[in-house]
Order: structure tokens, then sequence, then C-alpha cells
């Protein structure tokens, strides 16, 4: 049993079919890619799993570790362990680092704005745990999040997430606006956490970055799979990476 299986998915916003019959898997313990091109279903993918709303799932299924959750509500799927850290980072600018941190333990209260009593299996990453992971975070802890560099806010999306219980990470886009040298101080990062034993799932446009860092990839065009192999075959692939990644 894949940690995460999706099922023949069809996934709509309103009425545009954008994913249509998709299926794969993740096994626990790898650092699976999902690529395409802008455009291709890749974010939409990732909001199916995370149960954000829209897209709006009509068939298939999705299951995390054997169990459906393809109608589980977002907040319901990161008690289960499951973290999406979203495109452009999405960190609070104004609050320092530190404040940020703590607002994953704020989430993981019970106490919560939900209004009702989610179930909590397990915690996170302490803070600790967390400089330890990223030791240029613990430098800047008290430095205002919006004035740390692209690399260093990435860095703190990815520990956000860490700080709650994650079994599954959802990276999407995580080198977008980096420079060469950021995103190898990103993937050693990615290297770290999947060393550590949380399983990835990385949705990247930097097909050759991804690719290096991979042990299986994806490939999606206009919401269906259209390439399913390792990494390695990937690479080796020239038809589809032209065809369909544009290297």
């Amino acid at each position: 049993m894949s940690l995460l299986e999706i099922d023949a998915i069809d996934a709509y916003y309103g009425e545009s079919h954008i994913i249509r019959e998709l299926s794969m898997d993740v096994e626990e313990g790898e650092i699976c890619a999902l690529l395409g091109r802008n455009g291709a279903g890749k974010t939409t993918t990732l909001r199916c799993i995370a149960g954000a709303t829209p897209p709006d799932v009509r068939q298939g299924a999705i299951r995390f570790k054997g169990n459906d959750i393809t109608s589980v509500p977002a907040e319901d799927v990161s008690v289960k362990g499951i973290s999406l850290v979203p495109e452009e980072r999405r960190i609070f600018p104004n609050l320092s680092v530190a404040e940020n941190l703590h607002l994953a333990e704020v989430v993981n209260n019970k106490s919560n704005t939900w209004g009702r009593s989610l179930s909590f299996g397990r915690t996170g990453m302490s803070t600790e745990e967390v400089y330890d992971q990223f030791p240029r975070l613990d430098e800047r802890k008290d430095q205002r999040a919006g004035t740390l560099s692209g690399g260093e806010q990435q860095m703190l999306a990815i520990a956000r997430a860490l700080k709650q219980n994650t079994d599954l990470m959802l990276l999407d886009e995580p080198y977008e606006g980096l420079a060469p040298k950021i995103i190898e101080d990103v993937e050693d990062a990615v290297k770290r956490i999947s060393d550590a034993g949380t399983t990835i799932l990385l949705v990247e446009q930097n097909a050759a970055a991804a690719i290096k860092l991979a042990d299986r990839a994806y490939v999606i065009d206009q919401g269906q799979i259209v390439f399913d192999g390792s990494a390695d075959e990937l690479r080796d692939d020239t038809e589809t990476r032209e065809r369909y990644l544009g290297v």
C-alpha cells in the first residue's frame, strides 16, 4: 500500500474540467516529482490532495495511509499528516521568523478557530528541532520575515509545515524566483527533511532541478499523466522532456 494513492480523479473549477482521470501514487520515504508546464494541472492536483476548495473532485478517490480523504475538509487533511507549502510561500512578512513558526503551534491548539475539536494524533517538530534543521532561521529568528532573502523565506515556509504533524509534505514550486545558488540551498534543506523521514511530493516547473532531487517522477499535461517512471528514466527520455517540459 502506498502512502498516497490517487485513483482516476476528475476535478473541476466551476464547469471547467481541469484534472482528467488522473492516477498516481507516492511511496513512503521517497521524493516524488510532479512536473509539467504552466497550466498543466500541477497546483490543482496538490489542492485536491490537501482538501482545498476549489477545485471540486467529482470522480475518483484519494487515499492516504489507506483511508479515503477525497471529501475530507482541508483542516482535517492537515491533522491526518499532510502539509502543503504553497506557491509564493505565503509567510507573514510583518511577523518575525519566530512568530511565523509560533503560528503552527496556535493552529495545533485544540481551542482553535475552527469552532470544533480536531483530533491530533501527534505534533510536529519542536521549535528547537526546526532550528537544528535550519540554522539560518535560528540566526534570524527575531528578524521580520519580509526582510529575509527568497531562499530563507522558502525555508521558513517549509519549517512552518514541519511544526505540524507532517508525514507527507506537498511542495508547490519551491524554486520559483530563486537564483541557482539559492536553489541549491533549498535542495539541501529538502534532502535533510527527506533523510529525516518525511515523504515529499514536489511540484516544480524547473524540471532539471527537480529530476536531480527526485526518486520518481510524473509528468502532467492538460490534466492527465503522460509519464510515470523513475527520475533516471525521465532524464533519459529526451522525447518526453522536450515535448512536455521543454528541456
